[in-house]
């Protein structure tokens, strides 16, 4: 006779330990998971932290009637006071050589310091002014010990001789480490001590506001008409398969369609964050129109029942009822495709959102480039600094893309309340 009851005990423990076995694996996955993310975060970190601040260095410049012409600072030589005053601190250096890297302990644009400080402060006419100066890049790396002195002199970024004097201005307190705000404030440079993201990101942000402007109505306008009132026949089918093909083309593809169109044909500027803004918005319209589809559909039929049992109209039963409900998964989709458009580099590439760009750009007509692009750029220099200032930049643009997530989710949650 079968034992029934034994041979169910068996299978039931047996499937208890699969499920168990399942739940670890799970359990497993996330932890890979979480680890390589916490790696990748952990790399980018410790790459940017560099950039956090900056060395300066203390140089006395002469600024007084004999050397310049406080009437005349447009012509003034601010290059050659800064050398004569770095060959001053220096007067032992005398060959031509050893001059060219004693000028290379500060910044190619110190002289421009110079003269910006002297414009903001008038008062520093008159007599010799110690001003602190933004030092090379090189000197930055070697303070923070990136630089291996181990190696051979001629394998190595800095010299014997530069490291001396670094050590007799470190030991003379003429060296600092200060906030380095300049990469928030300033544009792009090829200097990688003075290079901000400043006008990157302006440029994303006017992008941004273009693709929100022209994406957003649209897409919720063509989700609505889909949705509740276009009638069932095969053209309707033709255009939602089409959105959905959209959705999964690749991004240089509107990019080249931009390229073709918005360039070549209407002649809109190149560069402009209003051609970039406007391939941006053809890239995410797929997906806004899906997702506020979906978020239609989630409301329960008995919204707009009701609406019409009690005397509205169509259209009133689906502004004034539908819409309200659906509104909080339109934004989620909305935002999707904002963050999505933020991190979009192909597109901008192909309407010459690659330039490089150092002023700030003051409208959408203006050229510019994009956080992204500017990433891009930076990644593909080979100086060591411009490594950490890539890795910084993306720090920035993501903080932008959860602050996006966050402002959703706190209107999200208002919207729900109200309605």
């Amino acid at each position: 006779m079968i034992n029934f009851s034994k041979h169910a005990g068996f299978n039931l423990s047996r499937r208890h330990r699969a499920e168990q076995r399942f739940q670890w694996a799970g359990r497993f996955a996330i932890l890979i998971s979480l680890a390589f993310l916490v790696i990748m975060l952990g790399s980018i970190f410790r790459d940017a932290s560099g950039v956090m601040r900056q060395s300066q260095i203390a140089v006395a410049v002469d600024l007084g009637p004999e050397a310049i012409d406080a009437a005349d600072i447009a012509n003034i030589s601010f290059g050659k006071i800064l050398k004569s005053a770095m060959r001053a601190r220096f007067p032992d250096v005398m060959k031509r050589k050893d001059k060219k890297r004693l000028y290379n302990l500060v910044s190619p644009e110190a002289s421009f310091e110079i003269k910006r400080q002297l414009t903001n402060d008038p008062a520093l006419f008159g007599r010799v002014q110690t001003l602190w100066l933004t030092a090379s890049d090189d000197l930055d790396l070697y303070l923070r010990g990136k630089i291996d002195t181990s190696l051979p002199e001629n394998q190595r970024q800095i010299s014997d001789a530069q490291i001396a004097w670094i050590k007799d201005l470190k030991q003379a307190g003429q060296i600092r480490r200060v906030v380095n705000w300049n990469f928030l404030t300033n544009g792009d440079s090829r200097e990688p001590e003075i290079a901000g993201i400043l006008s990157a990101l302006v440029g994303s942000l006017f992008s941004l506001a273009v693709c929100f402007s022209l994406s957003f109505p649209i897409g919720i306008g063509a989700a609505i008409f889909l949705e509740e009132f276009a009638p069932t026949n095969r053209i309707t089918s033709l255009i939602e398969v089409n959105i959905n093909n959209l959705a999964a083309v690749p991004s240089i593809v509107f990019g080249l369609l931009g390229l073709s169109i918005f360039l070549g044909y209407f002649g809109l500027p190149r560069s402009s964050p209003l051609v970039g803004g406007m391939v941006l918005a053809l890239m995410t319209l797929p997906t806004i129109i899906i997702a506020a589809r979906a978020a239609l559909k989630s409301v329960p039929p008995s919204f707009k029942q009701a609406a019409l049992a009690l005397g509205a109209t169509p259209v009133q039963a689906v502004f004034h009822h539908v819409l309200p409900a659906a509104l909080p998964g339109m934004l989620t989709g909305a935002i999707v495709g904002m963050a999505q458009a933020l991190g979009e580099t192909a597109p901008l590439l192909m309407i010459g959102m690659v330039a490089f760009i150092v002023d700030v750009p003051q409208s959408i007509l203006e050229p510019a480039t994009a956080l992204p692009v500017q990433i891009f750029l930076w990644a593909d220099s080979p100086e060591r600094a411009f490594t950490e200032k890539t890795a910084a930049a993306i720090i920035v643009l993501l903080v932008l893309l959860i602050a996006m997530n966050l402002s959703v989710i706190l209107l999200r949650r208002k919207l729900e309340q109200r309605f």
